[in-house]
């Protein structure tokens, strides 16, 4: 095999002719095909399936333009990863499927007419060649996007899951609806809707005017802003639909102490759910009780005055008429404010109700007021202000001239006491322990747990998005469309955009396309008492749907009867230990969807173990978080990005680097790679100059997978010149010939073998994949330099590249005389007898004098070392029989014998 008017030399021609012929192989047989217990997947000559390894990547959208060599690199290590486990003798699920639906496709459509799903699918296909090129072991047959029929059938079921189940706050866990309607004695839709975990509800949502639609609390930016496009986001009062997340606070927080994940991770979910204790205090009012939640009920003897949020359903009960006109101007210039500007910090302002409640600890009467920095989503939407335990309530008093009162010092209480309590002089801890008794006992509130998460908002005003499986009675009752009649399918519609409104319209309201689909819309059905005429519900699932189970369809994803079977689930996410929580093996991907998608994923899966269609409690066992390449950008005079590979650089005698384009001087700025930025490099690009193996290699030499680090295209050079130099090892250049041969190794070349067998199988478990290649590059260089080509040093090091550099590797195992691919032979295991480490010099002396010098081990032990210097000829020749008194051993240099 030559590349014409090349040789043999391993050129990116070269490594582009070896690639494409393995990869044609491996998918013509079936190289990386799991196998499950049972199903169209299993397989009967298998036998025992032993240890399985399942490793998933984070779902890719799949983009109008195609990777840049910064997408790889986790698909590159999870490969590598699952490369290294067939080696290990495990059965690997590694596959990849496509998150389809999103807002990128809509815009697309909307500005292009074309149908979201053609310009999707053709995004795709692009995508998986170019991943196809890169030797992915992916296992073809469990592919699939998000948008596909039968996927889009099993989101809307696990909906209706959640539709058709509770959370029984005494078991902590979801049950059907049935057992509530048995438990409560009615099935009156009244009482049991507000019960569903997934359920409509007029309540604040995030109103994006400018998108033209309702958006998740992650999906608004802490500037008050819409992620994509950057558009004001509201708070509205809309009916929509919810995903009950919060029922499941507790366990969220809990069962991170369960799973293998990065702790900063951890943290920002525990952050985000937000878990408070403290109590609830009710203020007594002329509008009746003003409850507020505390986490410092211990300094409740401060408190002298309220605030409530302008959205507060007391605030029109308790707004004296002298004060109307103040709040009503106050509250509408707060309804157009964001929270975080509400929150932001500055000058907090407020407006007098006119009103007082009384302080339940003394009876004091304190002011009430509205004030826009408290939110009606935080907490009950009222607090009692503390001026000398909150920097934030103290400004406020000052800014109104409210009064303070000291009940901190140091870490004691002090000022705090009535009749029945007194709290000076306790530690906080006590103080809290014992006004929350006292509140309890005389009725004026109770212990309580508070967080800050707010249940899921679950409704897109969107085309591009699964539907509901739900429609409306006469009544505007919701019903589930039964599971014969899933999936159900977005209709065609003449226009794909929903209405958008000037981006401060506070007052608009959302109108999604399928309502222009009158046809789809009413429609006439037979749910099992005959036919009537129901409405279908307009809105659409959020991009969050699909990727918050496709775990679960990787094990099975030809079932058509199941989710996913039973045996498959258990195998393949199954818990492995007693007290385990199961779970994918490895997960992959970026730490920005550490709240979103991982958030929303543990939350599917508990209904769904809780419900009996998972063995696993959690989704994700082990999550790693790859670091990101980033690139050089260029910006000229003008500020204008010109073309990176473009710029010249010039370096001057002192080391200092200038950069210019067509001559003219532009200057340097570091970052993320992208089309606006000119500094895009494509994967093609790296296959056309290199070949994928370098690029593979290059990928994960660059630093260790968990840092970002710089694209530098000049780089790619040294790892190919490292393949290059594997190459020369196994093939005569000029002829082509296979030049390994069966002669033995010497020690010294047994001794770097080995430890470098050693030493990379730690790396490949530790995902220390820079350190391993940087090992096998000492290895070759030693094998080069000793001009050794035997078969026993060049086999384990095609072993050891092979999840590497994987098709390069397959073709030398082939010129070795394997007839098989190598991609479950047996990975390479250190012989211990090569691995003691090199010699040392000892000097052995007697009475001070030296006598000899020895080549020891260097982890020699004093024994060993006493042993072998009293052994020494010369040694016993200048002791000449005399007693010895002392042997003085410093291991492993020196041993000084007095005699």
């Amino acid at each position: 095999m030559s590349v014409e008017g090349q040789g043999y030399r391993y050129t990116a021609a070269l490594a582009a002719d070896i690639e494409q012929r393995w990869q044609d192989r491996w998918e013509a047989e079936g190289t990386f095909h799991a196998v499950n217990p049972e199903g169209d997947l299993a397989d009967p000559a298998a036998g025992e399936l032993g240890e399985k390894y399942f490793l998933m990547d984070m779902f890719p959208y799949p983009s109008g333009a195609g990777l840049h060599v910064g997408h790889p690199l986790g698909y590159i290590a999870t490969d590598v990863v699952g490369r290294h486990q067939r080696m290990l003798g495990k059965n690997v699920l590694h596959a990849l499927g496509y998150d389809a639906y999103g807002l990128p496709a809509e815009i697309h459509a909307i500005s292009t007419g074309e149908h979201p799903r053609d310009n999707t699918l053709a995004n795709i296909a692009n995508m998986r060649r170019q991943l196809r090129r890169l030797g992915l072991g992916h296992d073809d047959r469990r592919s699939f996007a998000t948008i596909d029929p039968e996927f889009v059938r099993w989101t809307q079921w696990i909906f209706l899951q959640l539709f058709n189940a509770w959370f029984d706050p005494e078991q902590q866990k979801a049950r059907p609806i049935a057992d509530l309607v048995e438990k409560l004695g009615t099935s009156d839709p009244a009482v049991i809707d507000g019960y569903r975990l997934a359920y409509v509800s007029e309540s604040p949502v995030n109103w994006c005017p400018g998108l033209g639609t309702v958006l998740a609390n992650e999906e608004v930016t802490a500037e008050g802003r819409s992620e994509r496009g950057n558009f004001p986001v509201f708070t509205r009062s809309l009916r929509q639909w919810n995903m009950r997340i919060t029922a499941y606070s507790d366990r969220l927080i809990d069962d991170l102490e369960r799973v293998d994940w990065p702790e900063p991770v951890k943290q920002m979910q525990r952050n985000w759910i937000g878990r408070s204790h403290g109590a609830h205090v009710d203020f007594a009012s002329s509008a009746g009780p003003i409850r507020v939640f505390t986490t410092r009920p211990d300094t409740l003897f401060g408190a002298t005055f309220m605030a409530l949020s302008p959205e507060h359903p007391l605030v029109d009960a308790l707004t004296t008429p002298e004060q109307a006109e103040s709040v009503a101007a106050y509250r509408e210039k707060a309804a157009a404010k964001t929270d975080v500007d509400r929150q932001a910090d500055k000058v907090k302002t407020g407006v007098l109700t006119g009103s007082t409640a009384t302080n339940p600890v003394n009876g004091e009467q304190v002011p009430v007021l509205v004030a826009d920095y408290v939110l009606m989503g935080y907490g009950t939407g009222a607090i009692m202000a503390v001026p000398d335990g909150d920097a934030r309530d103290a400004e406020f008093a000052e800014v109104l001239g409210l009064p303070t009162v000291q009940v901190i010092e140091g870490d004691t209480i002090v000022n705090s006491s009535n009749a029945d309590v007194s709290l000076d002089g306790l530690s906080v801890d006590d103080a809290k322990a014992a006004i929350i008794a006292w509140l309890e006992a005389n009725g004026h509130g109770t212990g309580t747990t508070t967080y800050r998460l707010r249940d899921w908002l679950f409704s897109r005003q969107r085309y591009w998005g699964e539907p509901f499986p739900i429609v409306y009675d006469e009544d505007d009752n919701p019903i589930a469309v039964p599971d014969h009649m899933l999936p159900v399918e977005l209709p065609e519609v003449p226009d794909y955009s929903p209405r958008t409104f000037e981006p401060d319209d506070v007052t608009s309201e959302p109108e999604p396309p399928l309502g222009r689909v009158d046809e789809w819309v009413h429609v006439t059905l037979d749910l099992g008492d005959g036919p009537k005429q129901y409405r279908r519900e307009t809105n659409t699932m959020p991009n969050w749907a699909g990727s918050s189970w496709y775990e679960l369809r990787y094990a099975d994803p030809t079932n058509a009867d199941e989710l996913c079977s039973p045996a498959n689930e258990a195998y393949w996410l199954g818990p492995r230990e007693q007290g385990g929580t199961g779970g994918v093996d490895l997960y992959v991907g970026g730490v920005e969807h550490a709240v979103l998608h991982l958030l929303y994923a543990r939350f599917w899966h508990k209904v769904l173990f809780d419900l009996g269609h998972a063995t696993s409690e959690e989704p994700f066992h082990r999550l790693f978080n790859q670091g990101y390449i980033q690139a050089y950008a260029f910006t000229d005079a003008r500020g204008t990005y010109v073309p990176a590979d473009e710029v010249e650089e010039t370096v001057s005698d002192a080391g200092v680097s200038t950069f210019t384009h067509d001559g003219q001087p532009v200057d340097r700025e570091y970052g993320k790679m992208g089309k606006s930025l000119k500094n895009v490099v494509t994967p093609d690009e790296m296959y056309d100059a290199y070949g994928a193996d370098t690029f593979r290699v290059y990928e994960m030499s660059m630093g260790p997978l968990d840092v970002s680090r710089p694209w530098e295209t000049r780089a790619v050079v040294g790892s190919q010149r490292f393949l290059q130099r594997v190459w020369r090892l196994v093939v005569d250049e000029e002829s082509g010939d296979t030049i390994v041969s069966d002669a033995d190794l010497d020690t010294a070349t047994l001794r770097v073998l080995h430890r470098t067998i050693e030493g990379v199988a730690a790396d490949m478990d530790g995902l220390r994949f820079n350190t391993a290649i940087a090992k096998l590059i000492e290895l070759t260089n030693h094998l080069t330099k000793a001009e050794v080509t035997a078969r026993a040093a060049i086999e384990p090091l095609a072993l050891m590249l092979a999840p590497l550099a994987p098709h390069l590797a397959e073709e030398i195992w082939a010129r070795l005389g394997h007839e098989g691919s190598l991609a479950r032979a047996p990975y390479p295991v250190a012989d211990p007898a090569h691995l003691v480490a090199d010699t040392v010099l000892c000097i052995v002396q007697v009475q001070g004098k030296v006598r000899a010098k020895l080549d020891v081990a260097a982890d020699a032990t004093e024994e060993q070392l006493t042993e072998l210097a009293l052994a020494e000829e010369n040694v016993q020749r200048a002791i000449d029989g005399r007693e010895v008194r002392k042997v003085i051993v410093k291991a492993p240099k020196l041993v000084n014998i007095v005699v």
